[in-house]
């Protein structure tokens, strides 16, 4: 099979250009202009449209096993391909736990009958299996995540001497939820008193407070520095934090890295007012101050990744009565690209660096093999991207198990045309058009 998208304007590795892409088989063939391929072949005609790698997303949930009736890998990696994300990390934190090789395995086995996106998972570090940890094989998986501050599915670990081994003696990636567990605590408590069981929504950045993420961001950060570990902090939320990482060496010299979720570039406390809590997320939507500096931080290099930490829950969750009741997440995978773009239009980000920061900084990061770049020889995993079209967010056009979204109503003046995975066009104008054939990641490591 052979697929020629013509006349793209070609956005890859920093540089900008029209031109041609061969696609044969699973894989890009050819990359120039004005090619005539041999043989019979498919023609795409791209003009006027962007030509991307295929977005990846290093943190998703997508809650198979167990909490199939929020998602499942079937229905959450169908709307990552009209999100154009290609490639995605679920987490651990299932029904049961992902905390053993034999329970990754079975996820593994799933994603594989169902998945329409190519899929790795990471395995979850707890008080108790650091053995399980040491086992693992280097290439086997995204890495092992660690739940530094409770949070949905309460895979807390807060033993010290835990948490120093699993540093010591963990060959992968070891990405982190940081927010200090005793510091939301006290928070809690404080805010119980003064409201009980009736706590507003608004005081969820104060109850997991800026002080709880950055102290607890700074420790494991200074126990990776000690151990030399390598270790990835998910989803930064303050200005405080971001002054903790580093841009005066290469990405892939980095042993320690960061990622910014669309979330908090995008909302502020101020939309607790009238989003509620469909915007609560754990670690919370803080202040405009730290939106602004979390963009400042991305722009310049000091925060590497830009991914979703995807998580949805039934809209009967979302609604029920009382804070503590309502648990933290929403469903981002299929606007994650494009709310990105629509800050490239408006002139906060150009086009090249989302890129790097959604397609490159991900395959660098977490070694990935032949993906996230447009190179010959490389998986074809590819997203087609109108920049001139207007479209509202609607539940209508939503492909969420869970059938609602935090940006609905919200319009968006670009759009995915297409989605390519593994060579195949699997999207097209908003309608998902193949059946699962996502493929197991492999890395270089």
């Amino acid at each position: 099979m052979k697929t020629l998208i013509k006349n793209a304007i070609i956005v890859n590795e920093n540089t900008l250009f029209q031109g041609d892409l061969l696609i044969e088989g699973e894989r890009i063939a050819q990359i120039g202009t004005h090619i005539t391929p041999k043989g019979n072949y498919e023609v795409v005609e791209a003009e006027g449209k962007y030509l991307l790698p295929g977005v990846i997303d290093d943190q998703v949930h997508f809650r198979e096993p167990g909490l199939t009736h929020k998602a499942t890998i079937a229905t959450e990696s169908r709307a990552a391909l009209a999100g154009g994300v290609t490639t995605f990390f679920e987490q651990p934190n299932t029904v049961p736990q992902t905390i053993t090789i034999p329970l990754l395995e079975e996820k593994f086995a799933i994603a594989k009958q169902s998945s329409f996106a190519n899929y790795s998972f990471f395995l979850g570090g707890t008080n108790d299996n650091l053995e399980e940890l040491k086992r693992l094989d280097k290439n086997a998986c995204a890495g092992v995540k660690l739940f530094l501050g409770s949070s949905t599915g309460n895979m807390l670990v807060d033993n010290e001497k835990t948490i120093e081994a699993i540093f010591n003696n963990v060959d992968l990636v070891i990405a982190a939820h940081c927010e200090d567990e005793a510091t939301i605590r006290k928070n809690l408590a404080h805010y119980q008193e003064l409201y009980g069981e009736d706590i507003p929504i608004a005081m969820h950045p104060h109850i997991r407070s800026a002080e709880a993420c950055y102290l607890s961001s700074s420790r494991a950060i200074a126990l990776a520095e000690k151990t030399g570990a390598r270790l990835h902090v998910f989803h930064l939320s303050t200005a405080k934090e971001t002054e903790l990482f580093r841009n005066d060496i290469p990405l892939k010299d980095k042993k320690i890295t960061a990622e910014v979720c669309v979330h908090h570039l995008w909302f502020t406390d101020e939309d607790y007012t009238t989003r509620g809590a469909f915007i609560k997320w754990n670690p919370a939507v803080k202040t405009a101050d730290d939106r602004t500096a979390l963009w400042q931080a991305l722009l310049d290099d000091r925060l590497d990744v830009i991914a979703t930490d995807h998580a949805p829950h039934t809209l009967e969750e979302k609604q029920r009565k009382g804070y503590l009741n309502i648990p933290s997440g929403a469903p981002l995978v299929q606007h994650s690209l494009v709310t990105m773009l629509e800050k490239a239009y408006k002139g906060t980000i150009s086009i090249k660096k989302i890129v790097e920061k959604m397609c490159h900084n991900p395959a660098i990061l977490f070694q990935v093999k032949d993906r996230g770049f447009l190179r010959e020889g490389y998986y074809a995993d590819l997203v087609l991207v109108d920049m001139d079209t207007q479209w509202t967010v609607q539940k209508n056009n939503l492909l969420y198990k869970c059938g609602w979204s935090p940006l609905e109503g919200q319009q968006f003046h670009s759009a995915v045309v297409s989605t390519f995975v593994n060579g195949k066009e699997v999207y097209h104008n908003g309608k998902v058009i193949a059946e699962p054939q996502g493929q197991r990641i492999t890395f270089n490591r």
